[in-house]
């Protein structure tokens, strides 16, 4: 598979990425009921074995277990591997040495000493400025310790400011983390996109199989029963369902032709659309496997259209 580089002179990483919000996460995840620590490994094992070594987390994810599963499994390999995680600018985080103290935190559970990409996970930072918030990332640029910065469900101007700052320390800003899928094209619509293709940004592409809807499991001939937070989602109600279903069709022809599913179809459509990672959430070895099926091939420039023409309502 042919790696990407994050922005203009990131590391090198696959062209998907594994989240691991589930990894530890009982809140909205249910850790430690139909999967725990065994399963984890599994799937980490398993996305190497395919060939997939860049990983996505954050110190809130399992309120650190995350990167603490992820600490412990890079102890078991040589293999190189690219992490990236997150800082929660929470209200009480107001000084660059808040920042820098957050980042020891994370690479301390991850046993790393330096990290591929440290991004910020929200762009709300109360009392933190960005300017200070982006300085302080770039000093730990400049110590060693973070080799590329990113940002998270930052709007184009938000990106375009952050970009401004970063820039004028001789640091670019490497990605833009945000919600897109066939079912989620906001970013589109609102710019981001295209401001990313400017500044050459790469944009991580989190939730890309909305929820699970883009896999074709849930349709309102399905008797596959939506559970946690889908149960009040109206896209599962029948009537989100019905929305759905001419891409969901879609998905399912070009998955006939290629043999393939419709989620690999559907990430496949957003490796397609170029400098644009998606991050495939998982929780076991037989999900990395599914995902990793997006890989390798390519859907031809007619079928790309096709999706984006019959997506096109939730730009």
């Amino acid at each position: 598979m042919e790696n990407i580089t994050l922005g203009q002179n990131g590391p090198s990483v696959t062209p998907l990425c594994i989240g691991t919000w589930a990894w530890g996460d009982k809140l909205f995840w249910n850790y430690g009921d139909r999967y725990g620590p065994e399963q984890l490994q599994e799937a980490f094992t398993a996305a190497l074995e395919a060939g997939i070594t860049f990983f996505d987390t954050a110190e809130i994810y399992g309120m650190g277990k995350s990167e603490e599963f992820l600490g412990q499994f890079l102890q078991q390999t040589k293999q190189p591997v690219q992490i990236a995680t997150k800082f929660g600018p929470v209200p009480w985080r107001f000084t660059a040495q808040s920042v820098s103290d957050a980042l020891t935190a994370s690479l301390k559970r991850l046993q790393l000493e330096r990290i591929a990409l440290y991004q910020v996970h929200w762009p709300f930072a109360f009392f933190l400025s960005q300017k200070t918030l982006m300085n302080a990332l770039a000093d730990e640029v400049k110590r060693g310790r973070i080799a590329a910065v990113g940002v998270s469900n930052y709007s184009a101007e938000q990106m375009r400011d952050a970009h401004q700052i970063l820039a004028a320390r001789g640091v670019p800003l490497a990605v833009n983390q945000v919600r897109y899928s066939l079912l989620s094209r906001q970013v589109e619509s609102k710019g981001i996109l295209a401001t990313a293709h400017e500044l050459g940004v790469t944009i991580l592409a989190y939730s890309p199989l909305a929820q699970g809807l883009l896999t074709g499991k849930y349709s309102i001939n399905n008797a596959e029963i939506p559970t946690g937070a889908r149960k009040i989602d109206p896209r599962f109600k029948k009537e989100g369902l019905q929305k759905i279903a001419p891409v969901i069709s879609l998905l399912r022809n070009f998955g006939e032709k290629y043999d393939h599913t419709p989620a690999q179809v559907a990430l496949n459509w957003l490796i397609a659309q170029g400098n644009v990672i998606p991050i495939a959430g998982v929780k076991t070895a037989e999900q990395v496997r599914q995902n990793a099926g997006a890989l390798g091939w390519k859907l031809s420039e007619d079928e790309i259209g096709e999706l984006e023409l019959v997506s096109r309502p939730w730009l």
